[in-house]
């Protein structure tokens, strides 16, 4: 029969480890608050060495383990949101500069046309124009004409560095998508490993409580 000593013995046996539970459920808080401020990822290994407690405790403690389960869960949303954040922002940037370079070779390509449909009428004009002019003034229209082949020359140059430019954005742009497509396979493996982590739990939990001495806790 048991005796008032060892009732009281037992209630504060049962209290201590109570108290130390909570101790340690503690410091899983407190670790949990410290790796989401600093944006790091949330494990059982990392939060048991942070929080100095054992794997155990975090398994078979239901309070600790809905801790981390929270934590991880709410990890995986931050870093897909970051994700997609990060794509938004890349693709918008590349996106934009592709657009200015389109648009500046249309510019360009129009300018062009316009100044060789402006040659074209400088030649019909030198032509009429030859028979009856003076020499200076001949000598003036081939000055003018020279300075225009001189400003077409310009212009395809122009023409052909803003081509460049345009081939490479579109080859920036296709990186990109490729970089899109990377970091939604990194996303899906993020938002799986959670899932599988809290399918083995069960099987460990029951294999530390057939290893761990009755009322045992680390």
């Amino acid at each position: 029969m048991t005796t008032p000593p060892d009732r009281q013995r037992t209630a504060a046996a049962v209290a201590a480890r109570r108290q130390a539970a909570e101790a340690k459920l503690d410091r899983v808080r407190d670790t949990l608050a410290r790796m989401d401020r600093d944006r790091m990822p949330v494990t059982v290994a990392a939060v048991s060495r942070r929080a100095d407690v054992s794997r155990t405790f975090l398994y078979q403690n239901e309070q600790a383990r809905a801790l981390i389960d929270k934590a991880i869960v709410a990890t995986g949303t931050q870093r897909q949101q970051r994700v997609e954040e990060a794509d938004a922002s890349l693709s918008a940037t590349w996106r934009e500069r592709a657009l200015n370079a389109e648009e500046g070779l249309k510019a360009a390509l129009e300018e062009v046309r316009t100044q060789r449909e402006r040659i074209g009428e400088l030649y019909g004009q030198i032509r009429e124009l030859e028979q009856d002019l003076p020499k200076d003034a001949v000598q003036r229209v081939i000055t003018e004409n020279t300075t225009l082949k001189r400003r077409v020359q310009e212009l395809t140059r122009e023409c052909r560095s803003l081509d460049g430019r345009l081939k490479a954005a579109r080859e920036n742009n296709r990186f990109l998508d490729s970089r899109v497509a990377d970091l939604e396979a990194q996303v899906a493996e993020a938002t799986v490993l959670p899932a599988m982590s809290r399918a083995e739990t069960p099987s460990r939990s029951a294999r530390a409580s057939r290893q761990a001495p009755f009322g045992s806790c680390s």
